[in-house]
This record gives C-alpha cells, sequence and structure tokens, in this order.
C-alpha cells in the first residue's frame, strides 16, 4: 500500500509533476504560490531537468512555450495577476499546440488584489485566457488528493491533446497541508520515450532537414488559420462530451442543489450533509472540470421538484454561477452565497442561502 505522506499544496502539486515527467519550470516569485518555484529549485537538479526563474512572468511563460516545442513535459505557475501577465504566451502556446501545464494559485483581485485566497479568475481560466478565443481544459481539486491527482492527469491531457491545460487552484488549497499518496514516479526511460513520441518537436537541424514545430499532430502546416481554428473548434466541442467531469453528491431526491467547485465545493459538501442532518434535502454539483462546464448534471435535474440552486464562490460579483444560470435558463431560481477579496466563504452563508430557498 502507498505511503501517505504529509504536505503542502505547492509542493505537492510540484512533487507530482517531477513525477509525471515534467523535466522544465520556469516561473515568477508571486505569493500566495511562492513555494512551487522554491520546490521545483531544489528538486529539477535531482532528476536532470531544468528551473528557470525568469526575470518576469512573461519571459518565463514563453521559455515553457520553448521547452514544449522541443518536446519535453514543461509547466509554468503564477497566482491571478502574474497569470494575466502570461496570458499572451498561454494564447501562442493554444496556438502553435503545445501541451503546458500551467498551474494557478488563486488570490484577490482585481489589480493586485490581496495575497490571501479567491476565486476571482474563473472567467479569465474558462472563458478569456488569452487572445483568440481559444480553450483549455481547466481541473479545479477540492483536496490536496485531487491536486496531485489531477496534476498527473493535466501532463497527460496535456500530452493527448497537444494543448496547454490549467490547473485552477487558490491560496488556500495552495498553502494547506493534507496528507496524500504521491503516484510512482515515470521511469526516466519512460520519459524519454514520452519526448522521443513527439515527432514533430524542434530539436535543430543537426545536419539533417529543416525542423520546425507543427501546428499539432496530423495537421498540415500548410493549412490556413480560418481551417485551425475549425480543426480547435471541432476539438472543443468533443471535450463537452469526452472530458466534463463532476461530482454529484445525494442529487437523485434532492429539493435544493448547491454547485461550487474547487475549496468552495469542499466548504459546499460539509453544508450539505448539514443540511441533510436538518432534514433537508439538498445535493451538490461541483465540477472537477470547470471547462468544458458540466451542463449534464444540470441538464437532467427534475425541474419540478428543484426549488432551487444555491452558486457558492469566492468571488463578488459572481462569475461561476453565471454559466449555472446559462444551463439552467430560468427553470428554477439561482441564489448566491459568496465571498471575496481574501476572505475565506462561511459555510453558514451556504445554509442560510438554502433555508431561505426552502422558506
Amino acid at each position: 500500500m502507498a505511503e501517505k505522506v504529509f504536505m503542502k499544496g505547492c509542493e505537492a502539486v510540484a512533487e507530482t509533476a517531477v513525477r509525471a515527467g515534467c523535466r522544465f519550470f520556469a516561473g515568477y516569485p508571486i505569493t500566495p504560490q511562492n513555494d512551487v518555484p522554491e520546490y521545483f529549485a531544489r528538486r529539477m537538479p535531482q532528476v536532470g531537468g531544468v528551473f528557470i526563474q525568469g526575470e518576469s512572468e512573461v519571459a518565463s511563460a514563453n521559455m515553457a512555450y520553448g521547452a514544449a516545442a522541443a518536446g519535453v513535459r514543461s509547466m509554468t505557475s503564477s497566482s491571478s495577476c502574474g497569470i494575466s501577465l502570461k496570458s499572451e504566451a498561454i494564447s501562442w502556446m493554444a496556438g502553435a499546440n503545445l501541451p503546458v501545464v500551467i498551474a494557478n494559485f488563486q488570490r484577490g483581485g482585481p489589480g493586485i488584489g490581496t495575497i490571501q485566497p479567491a476565486q476571482q479568475d474563473y472567467m479569465q481560466a474558462t472563458h478569456a485566457s488569452g487572445n483568440g478565443g481559444f480553450r483549455m481544459l481547466v481541473l479545479s481539486p477540492s483536496t490536496l488528493q485531487e491536486a496531485v491527482d489531477m496534476t498527473w492527469e493535466a501532463f497527460e491531457l496535456a500530452d493527448r491533446y497537444s494543448k496547454p491545460v490549467m490547473l485552477l487552484m487558490d491560496g488556500f488549497t495552495g498553502t494547506m497541508m493534507e496528507p496524500v499518496v504521491l503516484p510512482e514516479p515515470l521511469p526516466e526511460e519512460e520519459v524519454a520515450a514520452i519526448r522521443a513520441s513527439k515527432t514533430w518537436a524542434a530539436r535543430g537541424k543537426h545536419g539533417g532537414p529543416q525542423h520546425k514545430v507543427m501546428c499539432g499532430p496530423g495537421l498540415d502546416t500548410r493549412a490556413s488559420q480560418a481551417q485551425m481554428n475549425e480543426r480547435d473548434a471541432a476539438l472543443y466541442e468533443s471535450w463537452k462530451q469526452t472530458e466534463t467531469d463532476c461530482e454529484e453528491y445525494l442529487t437523485e431526491d434532492a429539493e435544493v442543489i448547491v454547485s461550487a467547485y474547487g475549496i468552495s465545493g469542499r466548504i459546499a459538501k460539509s453544508a450539505v450533509n448539514m443540511l441533510r442532518a436538518e432534514g433537508i434535502r439538498a445535493g451538490l454539483i461541483r465540477p472537477r472540470r470547470v471547462y468544458p462546464f458540466p451542463d449534464a448534471a444540470f441538464e437532467k435535474l427534475d425541474f419540478g421538484r428543484i426549488r432551487g440552486i444555491v452558486a457558492a464562490e469566492m468571488s463578488i460579483p459572481a462569475q461561476f454561477a453565471e454559466d449555472i444560470a446559462r444551463v439552467v435558463h430560468g427553470r428554477t431560481g439561482i441564489a448566491a452565497a459568496l465571498s471575496s477579496g481574501g476572505e475565506i466563504l462561511d459555510r453558514a452563508q451556504i445554509l442560510d442561502a438554502v433555508r431561505a430557498l426552502m422558506k
């Protein structure tokens, strides 16, 4: 049986990345994710990998682009306003079909905001990570074990689709500590085989024909921008059928639904248990992937029975709630339980919102 290790969230993500074969990390300091680059700085030399502290967020994101173009599993991380600075490079990654894992440990905003936890980057992550209208798979854990599992999964998904993938966390899950079971490290020969399998990667001419990065596996480099966009649009549409992932908890007989993601989803689940103890038939819909959004989980609800939905998130104004409203389309009422600016969502807010709906 695998041994549990007591770790901080940032360090658990970084260690899992190394075990998943990540051999390049470039980042720049920003609270509350500073433990990520600090951990990589110590760990990468031990596995023959490369750690670089770029001179800026912009530089570090473009370095991750370059490493991915050479076929190396690469990663960068930041927090909120730092991710905004990386957005141009992220758009370039999407345009060049490069598999890079990007971790965002959200802090309060807008602007420089606060260094405390928040969930105010939802729209940025799921709808507008950069120019050009591209989309990314966005994974959002509510526990550190999920953070470990999703980090491993993010590298697999990035390589499967040859696209950037985002891990959307927050300052709370980044700095708290929990016991986790880490995956076994990939053998070095498997890490090398993954890189070698990327026949599109640029590795230098070396006396042979000119080698350049293709716009994704199997795509003719002579394709027009419109053709590439059409190909990507079809891919994003397919994700809605193949890549949604959410937890549906006690929804079968629920009269009221609480919906939340990330750390708010964890708080919401405890609220649902308390409401059940009071005799209120509450259920939970918690997306593990916030893009693509799990429309089907809401569509199959019995709106003849549902009294309402409480959208819980650490964002003011609400953002996650807008996707819920888009799917529900007026078939039931939607209430909000919100916090912002580094204030952790209080479970009492969810309880009060549900009780008000039941009246």
